[in-house]
Formats: structure tokens, C-alpha cells, sequence
């Protein structure tokens, strides 16, 4: 194993060599409207960032990922050194009764390669036309940092795994805030995840245009709600055999 690899037993995470220093790592699994994987991986996608490795877990979907004829980890790293960011983002989600063990493994690899802090990329139900993003964080400092950028998440809570992740956050004092891109509905929304890039965009200094998510949203919709569908396929437990005979 290199100094950046983490195993558990139930959760590995595989790396090559993480060259940011005290970076910062954002993280995007699926939610509500699946924001937090849209607007990672258009993240990665904009800022060419480089594959770095995976997470894998005995508690995650017997599934692979394909695109265009590869096959990709569902759980996968990325690195831009030049805006000293790791992302990891996520195609399968995590379930509720892991969460724990899923985010306690994330930031004990966090520590590992000296996170300065954590951005938590998810969506928020609500029944506003408007997109907008809210936001929440584990202290003082990184709420003076957002306030002015999105509209702060006062009394509510924060479910799955970006809501564990941001537990775990503040019970190891780490700094971070969760970015919610608020959405009507279940289905993907990558307009939703164009305003928390926009956020992102000014927190960081980043460039990454968010144009193509509008004009592709309902390509990007319909792409997801596939993907969501075989993964759903994959988890449930095999019907009763049915026996048939030789002849009618």
C-alpha cells in the first residue's frame, strides 16, 4: 500500500500519489436531484482533473461504470493541483445504515493526505421555483465564508452520507460546509447543480463554465435516471425460483 491508501476491511481507498498540498477536498455523492454527482463530475470534466484512484466497500452495490466501452469504479478520486482540490465523487449511493463507516473511512483518509478542508456537495427539497443554494458549515470561520455566497441553512437537517460526513467533520474539529442546491423533485437536476458551482466558483477561484449543464440538462436527466434505475436493478434480491416444465 502507498502512504495515501486506506483499508478497513470494509472500506479501501487506493490511490497514486496525492501531489496537493493541504488540499482542498470536495465530495459529491448522490442525493436529492443527484446534485452533488452532477456538478462534480462537471467540475472534473472543466478543470481536466487527474484520475488518482478509488474507493471500494463490501457495503456498496455489486456494480461497474461504464463510459464510452471502459469501465470505471463507481467511487472514483480526482486531483487538480493547480487549484489544490481532490474530489471524490460517487455514482452509486451510499446506504443510511453504512453512512458511518463510509464517512469515518473518507476522513480518516482525509487526514492522511492533510485536508485543509471539506466541501460537502448535496441537494435540498424545497418548493421554490427558484434554484438557490443553501448552506451550513462546522464553525465560526467557514460560516464567515459562505454567508455572503448562499443563503444559510438556519434550523433543518441533512441527511445520507453528506450529512454523516459533515458530523464526523465537526466532531474531529475539521473545517468544512455543505453546499445544498435546492430542487422540486427527486429527478436529476443539473440546474441545480450549475448554482452550487457557481457558489464554488467564488469560494475558490474557479473558471468551470456551467453553461453545458443547462443546454444538456435533459440529456444529463434522462442519462441519470438510467443509471439510478441499474443500480436500483442490481440491489434488489433475486424473486422466488420458478420452476417450468419440459412441456406445456
Amino acid at each position: 500500500m502507498s502512504e495515501t491508501d486506506y483499508d478497513d476491511n470494509d472500506v479501501k481507498i487506493i490511490t497514486t500519489r496525492i501531489e496537493s498540498e493541504n488540499p482542498v477536498l470536495i465530495e459529491g455523492f448522490p442525493g436529492i436531484g443527484l446534485v452533488g454527482n452532477i456538478a462534480s463530475q462537471q467540475i472534473i470534466d472543466e478543470l481536466k482533473m487527474e484520475y488518482r484512484g478509488s474507493m471500494d466497500s463490501r457495503h456498496f452495490p455489486p456494480i461497474a461504470v461504464l463510459y464510452e466501452g471502459l469501465i470505471n469504479m463507481p467511487v472514483r478520486i480526482y486531483e487538480c493541483v493547480e487549484h489544490n482540490i481532490v474530489m471524490v465523487v460517487s455514482d452509486i449511493p451510499v446506504n443510511p445504515v453504512v453512512a458511518y463507516d463510509i464517512s469515518k473511512a473518507f476522513l480518516n483518509w482525509a487526514r492522511s493526505i492533510n485536508v485543509r478542508e471539506v466541501v460537502s456537495l448535496a441537494g435540498i427539497a424545497t418548493m421554490s421555483e427558484e434554484h438557490q443554494v443553501f448552506g451550513a458549515a462546522t464553525n465560526i470561520e467557514m460560516l464567515e465564508k459562505i454567508k455572503d455566497k448562499v443563503e444559510l441553512f438556519k434550523m433543518g437537517t441533512i441527511s445520507g452520507i453528506s450529512g454523516s460526513i459533515m458530523s464526523e467533520c465537526l466532531v474531529r474539529q475539521m473545517p468544512a460546509i455543505s453546499l445544498l442546491g435546492s430542487t422540486r423533485s427527486q429527478n436529476p437536476d443539473p440546474r441545480a447543480a450549475a448554482v452550487v458551482i457557481d457558489v464554488l466558483n467564488h469560494l475558490y477561484g474557479l473558471n468551470v463554465n456551467t453553461e453545458s449543464l443547462i443546454e444538456q440538462a435533459e440529456k444529463i436527466e434522462i442519462e441519470m435516471q438510467r443509471l439510478a434505475e441499474d443500480i436500483r436493478t442490481s440491489e434488489q434480491p433475486p424473486g422466488p425460483r420458478k420452476e417450468f416444465p419440459m412441456y406445456g
